[in-house]
């Protein structure tokens, strides 16, 4: 290992941290990965190992890990949100009910992204769509670069809004960046969206995971100490954030830090969706997921 330690994490409150002047871990000095979007980092991550640290898609990390990857999973949630709303149709299209997606055509950015991991998972909980009766037009590659893609998966040229825009599919799935950058009123297809969110969240006594914190299992093994430390650092602020909200949105109280029963929950609904959608097809339990930290951080403990 260098003794720069190199992390590739998008600009958080609950990150800024890293970036400050002279911030260091253990005696190691902090590179900040030039990723922008982040997922831009994670295929370089779980092909190459580029960074000691990632912010690491759930369903990226579920794949990669299936896959052999040598990378582990630290118990921090850095992103989520609740995923109703990000089902979405051009304004002015043709109404259509989530019920109705069957045998259609919808757009995401890869099937793999974990906002289509949480959609298609509510449209088979909630309205009996399957994810293998709908045709998923996508622009990109999975991260991982073996996994293989169903027999109902796509590929086309251009943004998913383009794709939208064009009036190529349906609709659309919309990670928080693209739904909250795009230019117009985007028309969410869930009816009454909002409270069908927190319906969710009461049922699943979570929110939706979108990323983790991840870090190379060799780092791990061999400097844990320097591992908990840059953990607990992430934890502080994390705690520090979510006190500061007097009522919290989705998206802060998805913050998760340490193995509390939220992220235990949030960790098991991405497994049990990922099975049924054939984003990964090895059954994987949430203790074999927090296996890693939980042996080597345990012990500082």
């Amino acid at each position: 290992m260098s003794t720069t330690l190199s992390i590739a994490a998008k600009s958080y409150p609950h990150t800024a941290f890293l970036a400050e002047p002279g911030f260091s871990v253990e005696g190691h000095p902090v590179e900040l990965a030039a990723a922008d979007p982040i997922y831009k980092a994670f295929a370089p991550m779980v092909r190459e190992l580029r960074y000691d640290f990632s912010e690491l898609a759930i369903a990226t990390y579920l794949q990669a890990r299936e896959a052999g990857a040598p990378i582990a999973l630290l118990p921090v949630v850095l992103s989520g949100d609740f995923h109703h709303h990000s089902l979405t149709r051009w304004p002015g299209s043709a109404e259509i009910s989530p019920a109705d997606l069957a045998g259609r055509r919808v757009a995401v950015r890869a099937y793999s992204q974990t906002t289509g991991l949480w959609v298609r998972g509510i449209l088979h909980e909630e309205f009996g769509v399957d994810a293998k009766e709908v045709t998923w037009v996508t622009t990109e590659e999975p991260h991982v670069a073996s996994y293989v893609e169903p027999p109902n998966v796509e590929r086309t040229t251009g943004k998913v809004l383009d794709v939208l825009e064009r009036g190529d599919v349906v609709a659309a799935v919309l990670g928080p960046p693209a739904l909250d950058g795009a230019q117009g009123p985007l028309v969410p297809i869930i009816p009454n969206w909002r409270e069908a969110e927190e319906a969710w969240g009461a049922r699943h006594k979570t929110v939706p995971i979108n990323h983790v914190l991840t870090v190379r299992r060799d780092l791990l093994e061999a400097e844990p100490r320097t591992v908990s430390a840059l953990y607990q650092a992430f934890g502080d602020r994390i705690e520090a954030r979510k006190a500061a909200e007097t009522e919290p949105g989705p998206r802060v109280r998805a913050l998760r830090f340490g193995v509390t029963d939220e992220l235990v929950a949030g960790l098991q609904i991405a497994i049990d969706y990922a099975l049924q959608q054939n984003v990964i097809r090895t059954p994987v339990t949430v203790a074999e997921l927090l296996d890693d930290s939980t042996r080597h951080l345990g012990e500082l403990a």
